[in-house]
């Protein structure tokens, strides 16, 4: 039985709250949610007829200051039913003074004033009229429970309250102060009365079990413990539910073997796995996939779950992410030189005649097939900022960019995806290549790029006209003045034939003017501009 009372700044007697509480199947109370022991903050002027088994709350003074005091329970009862409100029961002198004694009846001087109606809750487990043993615990809010239970029950199961009962007895009630969490400490202690502790706990949720466990493991009640480790090792987790149980778990004392199991979820042996060889395997098996659903989903979600944890790794510089991009590195270049293969392959006329037209297109489709998969590395290699030594290797690649031409640009195209891509990140400063580089790289697949160029705006799916053209004008503007005007004045040549065929670099354009034209003057003696 438990009652809970809240103290009054005017004096008069504090008020008793029924709330509604379910019965459970082992034959004890459950103990009332905290948000329905704190409907007591309601206004007394609210008064009404209850509805639902919830009645009004105090006055308004009452919801400033509360102050717990606990009364004994009218009747003891050895087979309990849904509680409901009586608003008439009667309130019996507490039989041990807990916390302050209930008040004395009201004086006939006051007995013109309107006195509240006094409500109470029970909690209780087992044959109550056999019980030995009263708990009280003080909550929050002012709230104060009393627990009617059994001596060799408690002291069986949970270490504290064995110690407590050893040290004070005789002992007929013990306090617990400052109860962080009264609804789950009331059942947690009805749960020793259970036979099957984990058959309880499925009828829980994942956050609600964390609470019983953080209560169990502070009653010393292992039983509870491990049941509670047996449901969340089985259950699913979902949503933030991992990251809650894994800090749970870490901060569990002296159970922390026990938990290994459950917390093998979430780590494994790095010795044994190690995480790159995983990686390399995955990566391995989409590049190596030829059907086209599967391949395009997995490399959007490797992409994506690469991009999740760029800050994490780049930031701490680790050796793990260091050999993560040794095998980017390697699948690209095993990519590259299956693809310059195929270039050969598919420009040597020789081999074109003897080959029937499935085989053309066999050999067409692998070409696609690995241009896709050098667009994809790069994609990851660039956003990690991993791509300096990349500018480097495809910039070199002056072969293939001869015999680009020579290969049908609807299959050739996603080449030229490659270029952009590597221009873009050196327009960003996702990649520092050297000068020297950076003009190679223009001098080698800038026109590719631009034969290239309408079949992209078209053909292409991920291709952003706007992003390339950015990237490509950034890019040539980090190069000397000359370089630049070489390059643009290429560009301006191709651009006033092809029009939209080709990039629209006329910001870059107009940065190189300035540079050219304007900024010279502005900066001589005497200038009034000042112009950048």
């Amino acid at each position: 039985m438990a009652e809970f009372k809240i103290g009054r700044l005017d004096g008069q007697p504090p008020r008793i709250r029924n709330v509604p509480i379910a019965i459970t199947p082992e034959g004890f109370w459950c103990c009332p949610s905290q948000a329905a022991l704190q409907k007591t903050a309601k206004s007394p002027n609210q008064q009404g007829r209850p509805r639902g088994g919830a009645s009004p709350a105090p006055s308004k003074a009452s919801s400033v200051q509360r102050a717990p005091t606990i009364s004994s329970e009218k009747r003891a009862q050895s087979t309990p039913t849904r509680s409901r409100t009586n608003s008439d029961e009667k309130i019996c002198p507490p039989a041990d003074a807990i916390a302050a004694p209930d008040p004395p009846k009201v004086a006939p001087a006051l007995a013109h004033e309107k006195r509240p109606k006094q409500h109470k809750i029970s909690v209780g487990f087992g044959q109550l009229n056999s019980s030995d043993l009263k708990v009280v615990l003080y909550g929050k809010e002012g709230v104060a429970v009393k627990m009617i239970a059994h001596k060799n029950i408690l002291a069986e199961h949970s270490t504290f309250f064995a110690d407590r009962i050893s040290r004070q007895s005789p002992v007929s009630c013990i306090e617990v102060p400052d109860c962080e969490d009264v609804e789950i400490y009331v059942e947690t202690v009805g749960l020793m009365y259970c036979k099957d502790v984990k058959q309880r706990l499925i009828r829980q949720n994942v956050p609600r079990v964390l609470r019983i466990l953080k209560v169990a493991e502070s009653l010393g009640f292992r039983t509870c413990i491990m049941s509670c480790l047996d449901y969340l090792e089985a259950v699913p987790w979902v949503g933030d539910e991992e990251e809650n149980v894994v800090s749970s778990i870490r901060q569990l004392h002296d159970e922390d073997h026990r938990a290994d199991p459950l917390l093998k979820r979430v780590t494994s042996d790095v010795l044994t796995n190690p995480p790159n060889d995983t990686l390399a395997h995955i990566i391995d098996l989409v590049l190596k996939s030829s059907e086209d659903r599967g391949r395009r989903e997995m490399k959007s979600l490797v992409l994506k779950l690469f991009k999740e944890n760029n800050n994490i790794s780049t930031s701490n510089g680790s050796s793990a992410d260091s050999s993560c991009v040794t095998t980017l590195y390697s699948c690209f270049q095993n990519c590259l030189d299956s693809l310059l293969a195929l270039f050969r392959q598919a420009t040597e006329a020789e081999v074109l005649a003897e080959q029937s037209s499935d085989d053309k297109e066999q050999m067409f489709r692998k070409i696609s097939l690995e241009a896709d998969n050098l667009l994809w590395l790069a994609e990851i290699l660039s956003d990690r900022h991993a791509a300096d030594e990349l500018t480097v290797i495809w910039a070199s690649q002056a072969e293939l960019a001869e015999l680009h031409p020579k290969i049908p640009v609807m299959h050739r195209h996603l080449v030229s995806c490659v270029s952009a891509r590597l221009l873009v990140a050196v327009g960003k400063g996702e990649a520092l290549p050297s000068k020297e580089t950076r003009r190679r790289l223009l001098d080698v697949w800038l026109q590719p790029l631009m034969d290239d160029y309408r079949w992209l705006q078209h053909g292409c799916r991920w291709f952003d006209r706007t992003v390339v053209e950015d990237g490509v004008g950034q890019t040539i503007l980090t190069l000397p003045l000359e370089d630049q005007q070489a390059v643009l004045l290429a560009w301006l040549g191709r651009f006033l034939k092809a029009g939209d065929g080709c990039p629209n670099l006329q910001r870059a354009f107009e940065v190189w003017w300035r540079r050219t034209f304007v900024r010279p003057y502005a900066e001589q003696p005497g200038s009034s501009s000042g112009r950048h």
